[in-house]
């Protein structure tokens, strides 16, 4: 367990526990040997920071910040910053091991990581998130580069938080470093293919287990908490294969169209009001009663932990697919399965963003750029195979989903570990 001053309470709901768990079951199923499990377990390097900040006002503020790598057998470590007053080293502990089985998953050569800052971006000015971008840079530059471990956006970081730790970096090795974080914008090294990348991912899943259940996408009704970079591309993609869009959940509330959302007029709301809550022809809903609306697909894609012991049991719809990371507590999983509801775990549903991440390191690093049509097809068969290679050992090993993309990522991982040694 990752310990530390900021761990989170022992009562509530922590996600590196939760993680170790999932890690341990997978390595039981697999029949590896204890030492294999603890090797996997355990996080290779936890930095924590203080990050210094002058304030508009001339003041300084301090805030705590983390670069954790889990595992680099299979490659560099590979894992976005957020930025977020809740974040703590549990949190990133937890993130940075779905990292490595993620990228195991869709069998990528990356290993996992993750960071952040516990900080409220929106009560900074532009002018400060620069300075607090930068000082965190700078104190993580020793856990990251090209070939050690690749940043990425996550909550509340962009292209632009990117473009700045990009900058930091290369100021401080002298040197141009397109390839040390991913997630840029075009003309610094980014990729045309990158944003969207995790909604069409979670796309791909949805329609691969419908398929794999019988069920045709044009009668599916949908509901998506989060309208952020994943959820509010992800309306689009899944109207226009059909599904209907009934339930939409932002920070500000939930809206309810039994008769489905169009996702351009809905765009256009959020645009002008900066929420989707008051989206004419939809009633307002409790954000206490979203995951009860009646639903075939729940598709939680905004911050971990979501989908609680309370929520299993009122959710109505019969397949969740996970877009963020760690929606459903370890209780709550529990409880889906025993309802027989299908899950489609976050390692797998949400492995399209660092499948774009990949391609775009592979892109700074080879100095060319792909086109837009490769990009996406190439995108496309990773998260099918991937999803085809699940669903085939979750047959073979006769568990759920969740339990299955563990496994493989862990298999994986093992592999590595074992063909690498031990050193010294």
């Amino acid at each position: 367990m990752v310990t530390g001053p900021n761990d989170v309470p022992e009562e509530s709901f922590n996600p590196w526990l939760n993680v170790v768990s999932l890690i341990e079951r997978a390595g039981s199923l697999l029949q590896l040997d204890a030492g294999m499990v603890k090797r996997i377990v355990t996080p290779e390097r936890i930095l924590e920071v203080a990050v210094p900040v002058r304030m508009d006002s001339g003041e300084i503020e301090m805030f705590t910040g983390w670069r954790i790598h889990h595992d680099t057998s299979r490659g560099p470590g590979k894992g976005g910053i957020r930025f977020h007053p809740t974040v703590n080293a549990d949190e990133i502990a937890a993130l940075s091991a779905d990292m490595s089985i993620k990228c195991a998953v869709v069998n990528i050569p990356y290993g996992g990581a993750k960071g952040g800052v516990r900080v409220d971006p929106s009560a900074l000015s532009r002018a400060e998130l620069e300075r607090l971008t930068r000082r965190y840079a700078f104190d993580i530059a020793s856990m990251i580069g090209p070939d050690r471990d690749i940043p990425a956006p996550d909550i509340n970081t962009d292209n632009q938080v990117m473009s700045w730790i990009m900058d930091t970096i290369s100021m401080l090795r002298g040197q141009s470093l397109p390839g040390i974080v991913t997630g840029k914008p075009l003309a610094i090294g980014g990729t045309m293919g990158h944003a969207g990348a995790t909604s069409l991912g979670v796309t791909i899943c949805t329609e691969g287990v419908m398929k794999r259940l019988g069920r045709s996408l044009n009668t599916q009704r949908a509901i998506i908490q989060g309208y952020g970079k994943v959820g509010a591309p992800l309306v689009k993609f899944l109207t226009d294969r059909g599904v209907r869009v009934v339930g939409v959940a932002d920070v500000h509330g939930a809206i309810h169209a039994p008769g489905g959302l169009d996702p351009e007029v809905l765009a256009k709301h959020f645009q002008e009001t900066g929420t989707i809550v008051g989206f004419p022809g939809a009633d307002p809903v409790p954000a206490d009663d979203f995951f009860a609306l009646d639903s075939d697909i729940a598709i939680p894609a905004a911050l971990g932990g979501s989908i609680t012991e309370t929520v299993a049991r009122a959710l109505t719809a019969s397949v969740v697919v996970e877009a963020a990371n760690g929606p459903t507590t370890g209780d709550a999983a529990t409880i889906l399965e025993e309802r027989g509801v299908v899950v489609v775990p976050d390692v797998l549903a949400n492995a399209g963003g660092v499948v774009a991440s990949y391609f775009e390191w592979a892109q700074d690093l080879q100095g060319f750029m792909w086109e837009r049509d490769l990009f996406q097809q190439r995108l496309e068969k990773t998260m099918r195979l991937a999803f085809d290679y699940v669903w085939m050992r979750h047959e073979q090993l006769g568990v759920p989903l969740r339990d299955a993309a563990i496994a493989v990522g862990v298999e994986r991982i093992a592999e590595a570990t074992e063909l690498r040694g031990l050193f010294p």
